[in-house]
């Protein structure tokens, strides 16, 4: 059996405030943005190079027997760049409130790059769902 995680849903209070932070200011590509039943809007987006989607929502009927998260509740969703200081560059002039390369040493996070797989920047959209971007030593095609 083979099992893709091609779609990743966000939890967001306002969806149009969302598709502009991810489009505009993280260069996501909005693949779908329609109303799928009355009162069902579904906005897919997916990050450059990605295989894998983030869908927005607003009006989706909760599924019987899960809880649904509440609007900033998703925590440290990790992506992956080859060029972490020009990915920074990118999200910082798309407005994006990013912070400096940072790495993990002794002492805890420390500002600068790190050694192979060991730099990275953290951001928030509008909801305060939290992202990484950790820094990979070649394209995934390449691993």
């Amino acid at each position: 059996m083979d099992l893709t995680l091609e779609v990743v849903n966000l939890q967001v209070s306002d969806l149009d405030r969302a598709k502009r932070f991810y489009v505009e200011g993280c260069g996501f590509k909005a693949d779908l943005d329609q109303e799928v039943a009355p009162g069902v809007r579904i906005i897919q987006l997916t990050p450059p190079g990605s295989r894998c989607s983030v869908a927005l929502a607003a009006g989706l009927p909760a599924v019987p027997g899960l809880t649904k998260p509440a609007p900033g509740s998703a925590y440290g969703l990790q992506l992956c760049s080859t060029d972490i200081a020009a990915t920074r560059e990118a999200l910082v002039a798309g407005g994006v409130d990013v912070s400096a390369v940072m790495h993990l040493g002794e002492g805890g996070w420390a500002e600068g790059k790190g050694g192979e797989w060991n730099s990275f920047v953290f951001f928030a959209d509008p909801d305060g769902n939290s992202w990484t971007v950790q820094e990979a030593p070649s394209p995934l095609s390449e691993r």
